[in-house]
């Protein structure tokens, strides 16, 4: 038999032994280099879904942070106006000249000197609305331009809704306000919400009821309103837009369901960027994939579709206490994931094309070295080399055009390819760098980090990612992003790492300003926090000082460290969901209202939700009121189960809380509080973190720097 016809019938299931088992191999080795392939791809795809869903939770928590802080402004502004009104109302000489006028039946005739009271009473409306903003004026061109007329105005009410007395020029009260005001709760002041006013501009009005005099506002009947009416016009919807704001299509809109004559559409309230002033828009309320719809459904959430241009964007919503309002707060996602889409897009073509091509090559070593017999060897090594002259020309054509550093790697640390990218950074060309060791191309700090992420991946059989500082040639450092996918068994190899680096120095500068902003914004929070509860203003600078020496004191680790801190910084940020007038509350709060302060820990672990930190922070957070003995809130946890970043905290708060004023009470003295925390430990606090406080109190200062914490804020401190 010829060499030829032995070989041939060697390739065929049906030859002799020895092809027959080549055969076999042949299947196996296609399987799996198949699997392989398969697995790379697979690892590449999820890499960069991975990456998009960290750049997403960075966005919510990013959008959430400005829509909480735009709900502040809205719902602060809305608590001022009510003020206003409740003042009015607590008014003595409002409430004496209603109380003199029920008790004679209206008769004005017998009420004391009531000229004089009406034309007080006149006076002080006329001075509130303009002081206040409820009288807006501007010119009228159906009566000349030299007259102005007035679009608002504060007025007293009889229990019936009938004007006494009433600022310059208020509004006439038709049927559909007085159905207004006969729905206004009859016992706490209220907003109207947002309707059209005479002109058609938008309004609102602010009720407040009116008891008399010496009466009990909780089980007296009401005598009166008084009702502000106002134009809602750009200084109200400039609240909405966020100051330092970089995102050029950022939106922030308020909503409403409209009633059921409308089928219950969503209505736009505030004013459009493309120039749709406000109540000019509806859209329907079961529209899909439309973020205004969701955000009326389900407010609080994060919603990704098309907004009212038909553009896709990111948003959060908020819902507004006090009115049926929802705050949506937007960005285009084309802005927010423009770099992460190119980049994404950009990886997987890239890498995709190069296992292709190394595969390919693979296969074809692996066919011509498995198919030819001994006596064509020479024949099949000139065959090979053309075919592998012809791929590495198309896998340099398809990888010298990235400006990442794409390169092959054994798993002995030996170049098997380098792109051009490679050749550039580093000398030579690219193709005398295979074959190389990577230690003497890359440098040996370089090389030892590559080897052992290549190891990890290659016996976890899963793409790596790590970022890299290496030295500048121009000086300082650059910052890559490198991807190492393994290829084991391609092609017969021991094992390859195909290894992929971006320099991503400028992203990573940009991410670590995008969250200097974002600390700002958290810092402008707690601020904010600050202004409206002022016998808790810098509590949490004050917590996050004893906490932090506190964990000097037990010499606890870097990054525990440093969750302590920042948990202290972001405590109270939760407390933009409460009420302003339980903050500043001078007596005892009830047990609904501490139930509110003791939650806002709670909310302002989930404010801070999906923002990623070094350490335990939410958690941290959440576990703030737990009790070593188990009977804390929310979950019950106990002893060591608490994070010890928590069971710090909750010491330096609770000891914080007692030498500190507040609105009901005067500070508590160190020793009293020291005596107090020592009674508790074991059940409400832990023992080891008790004595490090007392170790510090008495051996390293903190008496003497933390005695001025007993002094009472200035009242003007309140924003």
């Amino acid at each position: 038999m010829t060499a030829a016809a032995a070989g041939a019938g060697d390739a065929l299931p049906g030859g002799t032994s020895g092809g027959r088992r080549r055969y076999v191999f042949s299947i196996l080795g296609a399987v799996l280099l198949s699997a392989a392939t398969m697995a790379a791809l697979i690892g590449i795809v999820r890499f960069a879904d991975a990456e998009r869903e960290r750049e997403l939770a960075g966005w919510r928590a990013r959008l959430g942070i400005v829509a909480d802080s735009r709900l502040a402004q809205v719902q602060g502004w809305i608590d001022a106006q009510l003020a206003e009104m409740r003042a009015l109302a607590e008014n003595q000489s409002v409430q004496l000249y209603l109380t003199e006028l029920e008790l004679a039946q209206g008769d004005r005739s017998a009420v004391t000197d009531e000229p004089a009271q009406f034309g007080y009473l006149r006076n002080l409306l006329t001075v509130m609305a303009e002081r206040t903003g409820f009288t807006a004026t501007r010119p009228s061109a159906a009566i000349g331009a030299n007259v102005r007329r007035a679009d608002g105005g504060i007025a007293l009410l009889d229990d019936q809704g009938r004007p006494i007395v009433a600022s310059p020029v208020m509004p006439p009260l038709d049927a559909a306000m007085q159905a207004r005001l006969a729905a206004s709760p009859k016992d706490r002041p209220s907003a109207i919400d947002l309707f059209a006013g005479p002109g058609g501009q938008p309004m609102m009005g602010f009720v407040a009821p009116i008891f008399g005099v010496q009466a009990d506002p909780g089980t007296s009947e009401r005598i009166g309103f008084v009702l502000g009416l106002r134009e809602i016009g750009e200084p109200f919807y400039a609240l909405l837009k966020q100051p330092g704001a970089v995102e050029a299509s950022a939106e922030a809109l308020l909503l409403r369901r409209a009633g059921p004559a409308t089928g219950g559409a969503i209505e736009y309230l505030s004013p459009q960027r493309d120039g749709t002033p406000p109540f000019r828009r509806t859209a329907p309320a079961d529209a899909a994939d439309l973020v205004e719809a969701a955000a009326v459904a389900k407010p609080g959430g994060f919603h990704q579709g098309r907004d009212y241009r038909g553009s896709e964007v990111l948003a959060v919503s908020r819902a507004v206490a006090t009115l049926p309002w929802v705050l949506l707060y937007k960005v285009d996602r084309g802005e927010a994931l423009a770099e992460s889409d190119r980049h994404r897009r950009n990886l997987i073509i890239g890498l995709v094309l190069v296992a292709a091509t190394v595969s390919t090559a693979f296969v074809a070593v692996w066919w011509y070295a498995s198919s030819r017999r001994a006596s064509d060897a020479a024949l099949r090594h000139r065959t090979l080399a053309v075919h592998l002259q012809q791929e590495e020309a198309l896998l340099r054509l398809v990888t010298d055009s990235q400006p990442d550093l794409i390169y092959l790697v054994d798993r002995d640390g030996i170049l098997q390819f380098a792109n051009a990218a490679v050749a550039r950074r580093y000398g030579g060309d690219a193709a005398s760098l295979a074959g190389k060791p990577i230690v003497s191309v890359v440098g040996p700090d370089h090389a030892r980090h590559v080897t052992e992420i290549n190891r990890k991946a290659l016996k976890q059989q899963r793409p790596k990612t790590r970022l890299l500082r290496v030295p500048s040639a121009e000086g300082g450092e650059r910052i890559m992003q490198t991807g190492h996918v393994p290829l084991d068994r391609s092609a017969g190899r021991p094992g390859a790492v195909l290894v992929v680096e971006r320099d991503v120095t400028q992203a990573v500068i940009e991410r670590e300003r995008r969250s200097a902003v974002l600390r700002q914004l958290v810092d402008a929070m707690v601020r904010l926090v600050d202004r409206r509860d002022p016998y808790c203003a810098d509590q949490a600078g004050r917590v996050g000082r004893v906490a932090g020496e506190i964990a000097d004191a037990m010499g606890i680790d870097a990054v525990d460290r440093a969750t302590v801190e920042i948990a202290a910084s972001l405590m109270n940020l939760g407390k933009v969901l409460v009420p302003t007038e339980v903050l500043t509350k001078s007596e005892r709060l009830s047990d609904a209202e501490l139930k509110l302060v003791r939650d806002s820990i709670l909310n302002s672990a989930e404010l801070v939700a999906g923002v990623e930190f070094d350490g335990p922070v939410q958690d941290t957070l959440r576990q703030l009121q737990e009790r070593a003995d188990g009977s804390g809130y929310p979950a019950g946890l106990k002893g060591d189960a608490i994070l010890l970043p928590a069971r710090i905290l909750a010491v330096a708060n609770a000891f914080v809380s007692m030498v500190s004023p507040r609105s009901w009470r005067d500070a508590i003295g160190i020793d009293q509080a020291v005596e107090t925390l020592r009674a508790e430990r074991g059940t409400a606090f832990d023992r080891a973190v008790v004595t490090a406080l007392e170790h510090v109190l008495e051996n390293r200062g903190g008496r003497e720097r933390w005695r001025d914490f007993a002094r009472k804020p200035e009242r003007g401190t309140a924003g």
